[in-house]
């Protein structure tokens, strides 16, 4: 009987994988079809080509390494400054009492708002720090947006540590900095990873600030796939092959973290 469970589990999960992943399947079949196979319909199958491909990864005059370094740029930085920003943060206000409540409420709901309502402040508070389609003013938009997912998060990680293991590193003569950088941050380690692939994954995907806040220097991938659509038209083998490129660094990187991925977004949620 729990065979069976399992195997309909496995099932209804991989059905459901499927159906999740049917837009990223259609736009990889529509990046290896021609021009004409695209225009008769959906239906339409010729010879596989990877022509546009090439016009994504420069042919067309699209520029696709500074496309895909903004984004890189941007993803990495945000990883960065959220985590150093979120960890004494969190730290403080699970252990040493700083706004504790407020601080989670706070970043409860700030979460909850949609991205949308903060689009005309950050461009406003980006036009006058002067940092208008910048890679830095990017960053701390990204930073700004993801800094309460990563505060939730990182306040499970440091529930589900014991007191007791901060009470032995004070009686050994540690100090506070050194508790939280030697001690805790190798146990957290998993959670560290989950909120730095998922702030990753979401400042590589933005649009919208994306969109907002650059114009033509600190355009990211996500941005730039629409340099495809023209005057002339919309060129969709063009926009699917980005696309499908785009999603790659993301994809590879939470492959590689999965382990550290799954560990760390269940921290909290097992009592006893």
């Amino acid at each position: 009987m729990t065979k069976r469970r399992l195997w309909g589990t496995t099932v209804a999960v991989g059905l459901i994988a499927i159906l999740v992943n049917v837009p990223w399947f259609n736009t990889l079949f529509v990046s290896f079809k021609s021009d004409g196979d695209i225009s008769r319909g959906a239906t339409a199958a010729g010879t596989p080509t990877t022509d546009h491909y090439a016009n994504a990864l420069g042919a067309a005059g699209y520029d696709f390494p500074r496309f895909f370094l903004n984004s890189a740029m941007i993803a990495l930085g945000a990883v960065l400054l959220v985590l150093l920003i979120a960890i004494p943060s969190t730290y403080s206000a699970i252990r040493l009492g700083f706004g504790g409540r407020f601080v989670m409420n706070a970043s409860s709901g700030l979460r909850l708002l949609p991205a949308i309502f903060f689009a005309v402040p950050y461009f406003l508070l980006m036009s006058n720090l002067r940092m208008l389609d910048t890679v830095p003013g990017l960053i701390l938009a990204n930073t700004f947006l993801n800094l309460p997912l990563a505060i939730i998060l990182l306040s499970a990680g440091f529930r589900d540590v014991p007191i007791e293991v901060e009470e032995a590193a004070k009686v050994d003569g540690a100090n506070t900095y050194r508790i939280l950088y030697s001690v805790l941050m190798p146990i957290l380690a998993p959670s560290l990873v989950a909120v730095a692939v998922l702030v990753f994954i979401f400042s590589w995907n933005d649009y919208l600030f994306a969109l907002v806040l650059s114009s033509s220097n600190a355009t990211p991938i996500t941005l730039g796939a629409a340099n495809f659509v023209t005057s002339t038209g919309i060129r969709w083998g063009d926009i699917s092959a980005t696309a499908v490129l785009s999603t790659l660094p993301p994809v590879i990187f939470a492959v590689f973290a999965q382990r550290y991925l799954v560990s760390g977004l269940s921290a909290g949620a097992v009592k006893g």
